[in-house]
């Protein structure tokens, strides 16, 4: 059965942002329409839909990465920072969208506190995640010959 592993992340992302549109479990708060993702971006997303697939991308991140917290996916969506003629630092992204979107997904039942050690996934959220990752990697077979030995 075909995991997140093994589809393209894009591809994978941008369904799933679609799901969690439709299913209407996932909203986002009033101040996503003008807030930045971190201190390394200049302006606020132009995507209207941005939190839906920030909120994909945070789901697919706990997925791979196993049990994780707000202040490392605020690093793993951080950035450069551009400082003038001075070299470029690494920075985290916003912890605020980070922890927002984990306890948006917690109480829509695809994640789980885990003791101590950030959130991992549920049951009920690798299900979506296989479910998905089982459409797409059917619909790039059709194209491509070649992986349908992977379906």
């Amino acid at each position: 059965m075909p995991t997140p592993y093994e589809v393209p992340a894009n591809l994978l992302i941008i369904r799933i942002a679609e799901h969690l549109k439709k299913e209407g479990k996932i909203t986002p708060p009033e101040w996503s329409t003008y807030v930045k993702t971190g201190v390394h971006k200049e302006k606020s997303p132009t995507n209207p839909d941005w939190w839906y697939e920030r909120v994909a991308a945070v789901l697919r991140k706990v997925y791979v990465k196993g049990p994780i917290g707000s202040s490392r996916l605020a690093a793993e969506f951080g950035g450069k920072i551009d400082r003038g003629a001075k070299p470029y630092h690494a920075r985290k992204g916003s912890r605020s969208i980070a922890r927002h979107s984990l306890k948006q997904l917690e109480e829509a039942g695809y994640l789980q506190k885990q003791n101590r050690k950030g959130r991992v996934i549920s049951p009920s959220g690798r299900s979506m995640l296989d479910k998905v990752s089982r459409e797409i990697l059917n619909e790039l077979a059709k194209e491509n010959i070649e992986l349908s030995k992977y379906c």
